[in-house]
């Protein structure tokens, strides 16, 4: 192990509980032991999942987190006392590991409830909602401090909570910490005065409009987690630990507005002078640790930081509140190994929070340990199966139902919480398999089948492995995607995969002699159809290194085109963007947490958005587009980038012996991609 690592696999307490290192994973919905969406059980997937991780020298671990009562159902978890019971045989096994374990509650979701689109009328509806209420109460589980809109779901309100609800949770908190201290388990995380869910709307002003003991002072405001954890110490001991899961500072200028990194903004939740106060008070309350960020679901992209913020983007904030307890404080945000070990080393702060980096590679603290960084593969903050919850104009959350029920899986690698589906034993007949095209996709497959014991040979027209995915991760914020793309690299070599470079394979013809054949060779991009459009450069050319003038217009406002607009204004270029629909990015399943920070980064920094609008002429010097209004502009354009889409392009049809994969099956994103390629490697 790097020497400089050292101050992370060093002791520490919490309360009396010691800690063996300083890695903690934090808690991810979708990873609790009592189940996410079904009704209270104990959950095999995710304590199969945390079991591998304590395993592999993870120090603490908080499972996500587990409503007090069910989402689907209204019973209380506390009273489910047969998951309790096999969580109790589960501790006295996960111990012998060393690690230790929080179970982390939750008092619910309030206004930051991601609620389906489909049952939004349910909030609309009373007699509907009253139908559904035995299965789904959607009106408890949307229920806030006030009268308040919802995130998601434009144009409702959410009711607002009784004091007789706020004191059966609270004391629900007690009863079930003392069920979990009774199985074993070593402390809980109240989730939290953090990311503006339930009891955080309750502690910030612009949430908070109550005029009774639980609204209007600071000491009423705070008085919920107050209560939570007085009631908890009074029923469990005041030596058991609990831990508080905290957002330092809101970063959050208005309902659905965040502030940016470096931004000047007038905050209206927790600022920096409330929260040095307030992390004093709760510690004095008895919180044991903070477990802390940034930002609420007005600001997600603090908490769930995709690929466009900095790297250890909340540790700034987190250090400078450390200095105002004496309690361990943790930080989490994009954090890397070697900066926390220096902030540890120098008290900043305590331990290191870490989450979606364990969903791709469990076991990235062995590798830490045994000095074998580079075979990591990393987490590229995609949320492209962990966190799919999407929303855009029109669009409450449209999230597939079954990635509402299972999150926490991974786009890189389809095996994590996947319930046993792409466990695959060793190939009973070993083939002799092609590989057309060394993507993403091709490099995926080529490992699976080769580990499953098939001679592989991947075929790459190009000199390089990655495909489209080398452009795609040329932006300056696509540090990990390069990273990836190495890593991906590193494995032929280490695999031995045989790779024909330079050869480009246009009749399946010549691929006779193998068993089978897999075709990976992508898409082809879209073409507008205007006049003009030959001066046009397409958004790969772009992002492989075409050059452009200072004014340019990106026609297509979907994911591609918004991160090539980033993109073009990082470099000190004026982009323009341009959207046939009432919105940007839309798609279904792509993360709010991403799409926000650039809707927001558009909006602060003013970048010209038309939506509703398309192209009708190209010129010289100029782009005229025709307006939802139906008026014609005229706009400078020193070049146009066209990010309209792409079509599969496969050079083959799929038979018994040829099978497709990648973008050259369906246009999709890294999760479509590598899970086909699972789907049809591990079936060979």
């Amino acid at each position: 192990m790097d020497k400089q690592l050292e101050p992370l696999f060093t002791p520490w307490k919490i309360g009396n509980v010691e800690i063996k290192n300083r890695i903690v994973l934090c808690p991810m919905g979708g990873t609790s032991l009592f189940g996410w969406m079904e009704p209270h059980h104990f959950d095999k997937d995710a304590a199969d999942f945390f079991m591998d991780l304590a395993k592999n020298n993870v120090g603490l671990i908080i499972p996500g987190i587990a409503p007090l009562r069910n989402l689907m159902g209204n019973a209380w978890l506390y009273k489910a006392n047969g998951a309790f019971k096999k969580l109790k045989k589960y501790m006295e096994e996960f111990h012998k590991t060393g690690a230790k374990l929080f179970v982390q509650l939750t008092a619910g979701f309030g206004r930051s409830f991601s609620i389906p689109n489909n049952m939004v009328p349910m909030l609309k509806n009373k007699a509907l909602a009253a139908v559904v209420k035995p299965i789904f109460d959607v009106q408890r589980l949307c229920a806030s401090p006030s009268p308040l809109p919802s995130r998601w779901a434009e144009g409702v309100m959410c009711r607002e909570l009784k004091v007789k609800e706020i004191k059966q949770m609270v004391q629900a908190f007690a009863k079930t910490a003392k069920k979990c201290k009774e199985a074993g388990v070593d402390g809980v995380e109240i989730h939290a005065v953090h990311e503006g869910y339930l009891i955080d709307q309750f502690t910030t002003e612009y949430t908070n409009n109550r005029t009774d003991e639980y609204g209007g002072s600071f000491e009423n405001r705070y008085r919920f987690p107050v209560e939570i954890v007085r009631a908890i110490k009074e029923a469990c001991g005041e030596d058991y630990p609990v831990s508080l899961r905290y957002s330092v500072v809101s970063k959050t200028k208005g309902f659905c507005e965040g502030a940016l990194p470096g931004e000047k903004f007038k905050e209206i939740g927790r600022d920096m002078k409330e929260s040095e106060k307030v992390a004093k008070y709760l510690q004095d309350a008895g919180y044991d640790m903070l477990d802390a960020d940034n930002g609420t679901y007005d600001a997600w992209y603090w908490a769930h930081p995709p690929m466009y913020m900095p790297l250890n983007c909340n540790l700034e904030d987190v250090a400078h509140i450390r200095k105002f307890v004496d309690i361990p404080v943790v930080c989490a945000g994009r954090m890397e190994p070697y900066t926390a070990a220096n902030a540890i080393k120098n008290g900043e702060i305590d331990a290191m929070g870490v989450a979606r980096q364990f969903l791709v590679d469990s076991h990235w603290v062995t590798k830490l340990i045994e000095n074998r960084v580079e075979d990591i593969k990393p987490c590229i903050c995609c949320h492209n199966a962990c966190l799919t919850m999407s929303h855009y104009k029109g669009i409450a959350n449209g999230c597939a139902m079954a990635d509402s029920i299972h999150m926490s899986r991974c786009a890189l690698n389809p095996k994590t919480m996947d319930g046993g589906k792409y466990d695959y034993k060793p190939a009973k007949v070993k083939k002799n398999i092609a590989i057309v095209g060394g993507g993403i996709g091709g490099m995926e497959a080529a490992m699976v089948l080769t580990d499953r014991g098939h001679k592989v040979t991947i075929f790459e027209k190009t000199d390089k492995l990655g495909g489209v995915f080398i452009a795609a991760s040329a932006p300056s914020f696509k540090g990990k995607d390069r990273m990836l793309i190495e890593w991906y690299r590193r494995q032929m070599k280490l695999m031995n995969i045989d790779i024909k470079f330079n050869y480009e394979v246009k009749d399946i013809s010549i691929l006779d002699n193998f068993d089978e054949v897999i075709v990976a060779t992508g898409a082809t991009a879209r073409k507008l159809r205007v006049n003009g459009a030959e001066n046009c450069i397409d958004a790969v050319d772009y992002l492989n290194g075409a050059k452009v003038g200072d004014n340019v217009v990106v026609i297509g406002g979907g994911l591609s085109g918004c991160e090539i607009a980033y993109d073009l204004f990082l470099k000190g270029k004026k982009p323009v963007i341009i959207e046939t629909r009432n919105d940007l990015m839309i798609a279904n399943n792509l993360s709010l947490a991403n799409t926000s920070y650039l809707r927001d980064f558009f909006k602060t920094n003013k970048v010209p958005v038309y939506l509703e609008s398309g192209c009708t002429e190209i010129g010289k010097g100029y782009v005229t587009i025709k307006t939802k209004t139906g008026e014609e502009k005229q706009i400078k354009a020193d070049n146009v980038i066209v990010s309209i889409g792409y079509n599969p392009a496969p050079i083959a049809k799929e038979n018994k012996r040829v099978h497709i994969i990648g973008d050259a099956y369906s246009v999709g994103n890294l999760r479509t991609v590598i899970w086909r390629a699972w789907d049809i490697a591990t079936k060979m």
